[in-house]
């Protein structure tokens, strides 16, 4: 039976949402993660039927970009704590490695498959040593730019996956990419992105030492160690926006 949209699972998950972030000083408190642990729940239960969003067919079309963009974005809600909204990914697109300042995010695949690559990002103050080489030669202001970071995991994700988290602190920096097909996941970032306030969203190509001394002793540590540096946001990517058919959102 259909339910109204008071009832439906997806406003549940909008208000759960706003009581878990509403107060950012006590993010990390027992209430935080008991309702963090809430709000995991309803995200694991809810399905593309809950949003009435039916699993797109593989895409053969041939338009170039800006009319066909790879991925698109439902916008279903937002509040000065939370943004909530649907990414749809075409078959073999991806949304490259990015980072969310100060945000926490959940995000819930609704159909198909995605692979996702999380990066922590380590000491901001760490500097390149002069001797260290890449396979790419850089300019010296890029090599000022560089941080490093830790890939602390890449997993397969699909509708029946219980929800991907990420912290200010732990996951932050990811990649997605649509896997065997398109995809679509229900995404919950707090607070929203917002540039006034020091969130606006960086993009970030990984850089591998040309050091094989440097990698095997990480690798033998077990966390191998990679250099990020900060670039445009990729040519070849852009977001589109389409309308979200599924139930209201009143928060």
């Amino acid at each position: 039976m259909p339910r109204d949209n008071m009832t439906s699972l997806v406003q549940k998950i909008g208000r759960q949402a706003l009581v878990t972030f509403r107060n950012p000083s006590l993010v990390g408190d027992k209430a935080f993660l008991d309702n963090q642990g809430k709000l995991q729940s309803l995200m694991t239960e809810i399905r593309a039927a809950d949003l009435k969003i039916a699993p797109r067919k593989v895409d053969c079309a041939t338009t170039p970009l800006p009319h066909n963009p790879p991925v698109t974005y439902m916008h279903i809600c937002e509040t000065d704590q939370f943004s909530m909204g649907v990414f749809l990914l075409k078959s073999g697109a991806s949304i490259p490695l990015h980072d969310h300042p100060g945000m926490h995010g959940m995000l819930k695949v609704m159909y198909g498959k995605v692979r996702i690559t999380c990066f922590d990002r380590l000491d901001k103050s760490t500097n390149v040593a002069s001797d260290t080489q890449f396979n790419s030669p850089l300019l010296p202001f890029q090599r000022d730019a560089l941080r490093t970071s830790i890939l602390r995991s890449v997993g397969e994700f699909t509708e029946e996956s219980g929800p991907c988290i990420l912290t200010p602190d732990r996951d932050n920096l990811h990649q997605i990419d649509a896997v065997e097909g398109p995809t679509a996941f229900l995404d919950i970032l707090a607070p929203p992105y917002d540039p006034d306030d020091g969130r606006d969203c960086h993009y970030y190509k990984v850089l591998e030492s040309a050091s094989d001394s440097e990698d095997k002793k990480a690798e033998a540590q077990g966390q191998k160690e990679f250099w990020l540096m900060e670039v445009p946001q990729p040519s070849d990517f852009w977001c589109g926006g389409e309308p979200y058919p599924g139930p209201e959102v009143n928060i």
